[in-house]
């Protein structure tokens, strides 16, 4: 009987691990030794961190689109069938359709997904950029903006956690380049009590928005929205006019997760050096679906796919594995239209702002275009 490795979730996670297992797993692929099928809910691959330059138009929705067969190996087994449950214990992937798919070794990278719905009036009264439509929306509302406060209002959990930061930097140049900053008044806040959950990120944020002359309020947790008053409410009380919300609402697992009993919120419990499912050794959690307390990023998901893939591979090819994931995430953070800075750490060691420059700015966009290479698991 052939090796049955299912990959649940066709996002940047799951797509990498399938391409780089068959990069290992070749010779064993193609003479039938091991069968490699990914369960996915979309036909689509949507490049998310391209809908922050949708919304100031410096991307078109088409190019952060592919179809998901264009970047899977062709050895790779392709259902457009959302998991509607996970049976751990019989080794099987149930889905929407109603059929079953055993597997042998289960990779689970179902992602994260915004739910807005959950804080009352921020459907109606505010905007986000964490989907397409939201990007696409946001923007045109930007178009025919007039002046006023512009309100960063930060739900929890999210991903991508410098997006809140990006956003707000690049509004600030987005309106001194329409010569507006005289009429607006761009106003951050965040849940807790400083600019981001990075002490050192924080850290280094405070001059910055004092340079540019943006305003903020620190533990504020959104709690209500009241699109007619235009007022964002926080749990601690607080009141905030707006003439334009831009949010980056609250984010939840998938729902196959929870159905499957894996995990509250829909994070699945991870064990952060091996990467395995709490209790299953044959069960591997990679990108946003796990609970691990690190950022929720794309490149998040890429280091853990490496570490994912070659401890599959090994345990195929030689009965065990030794690579283990550090914690590393790399983020390039967007300072404006031109400039950028850089972090990275791990488990080990803390987060260290690099001064902004043009050339960061340029390797973060050419990543952008590269993008999709990563994802066929040559970058």
């Amino acid at each position: 009987m052939p090796k049955r490795i299912v990959i649940v979730g066709g996002g940047a996670g799951g797509t990498i691990t399938a391409n780089l297992l068959i990069r290992n797993l070749y010779r064993q692929v193609t003479n039938g030794e091991v069968i490699i099928n990914m369960i996915t809910n979309r036909p689509d691959h949507v490049y998310q961190p391209g809908f922050l330059y949708v919304v100031f138009d410096k991307v078109r929705p088409h190019e952060i689109v592919r179809k998901q067969q264009d970047l899977l190996d062709p050895h790779i087994n392709l259902f457009i069938d959302p998991a509607v449950k996970i049976d751990r214990d019989k080794n099987v992937v149930f889905t929407e359709s109603g059929k079953e798919s055993p597997y042998d070794i289960l990779v689970v990278a179902t992602g994260s997904r915004i739910v807005p719905e959950s804080i009352p009036g921020l459907k109606e009264g505010g905007h986000w950029f964490y989907d397409l439509e939201g990007a696409k929306k946001l923007r045109d509302s930007l178009t025919t903006f007039q002046g006023g406060r512009v309100v960063i209002a930060i739900g929890v959990p999210h991903k991508c956690p410098v997006a809140p930061l990006e956003i707000t930097f690049m509004l600030h140049d987005y309106f001194k380049q329409k010569d507006m900053l005289n009429k607006v008044e761009l106003f951050y806040t965040y849940p807790i009590n400083r600019l981001h959950a990075l002490e050192p990120v924080s850290n280094w944020t405070y001059p910055q928005f004092e340079k540019k002359g943006i305003k903020y309020e620190v533990l504020f947790n959104m709690e209500e929205i009241d699109p007619v008053k235009k007022v964002v409410k926080s749990m601690e009380g607080t009141e905030i006019n707006y003439d334009l919300l831009i949010t980056i609402p609250p984010h939840k697992g998938a729902p196959v997760i929870e159905e499957s009993g894996m995990g509250k919120g829909g994070w699945a419990a991870t064990n952060k050096q091996t990467l395995n499912n709490a209790g299953y050794n044959n069960v591997y959690i990679v990108g946003d679906t796990t609970d691990i307390p690190i950022s929720k990023a794309g490149s998040t998901a890429h280091f853990e796919a490496d570490v994912v893939a070659e401890r599959i591979s090994s345990e195929i090819q030689e009965g065990s594995a030794s690579t283990l994931y550090d914690g590393k995430v790399v983020c390039f953070v967007e300072t404006g239209f031109d400039e950028a800075t850089y972090v990275w750490f791990n488990y080990k060691t803390p987060p260290k702002p690099t001064p902004p420059s043009k050339m960061l700015h340029w390797m973060k966009l050419g990543y952008n275009r590269l993008y999709w290479l990563s994802a066929k698991g040559v970058l």
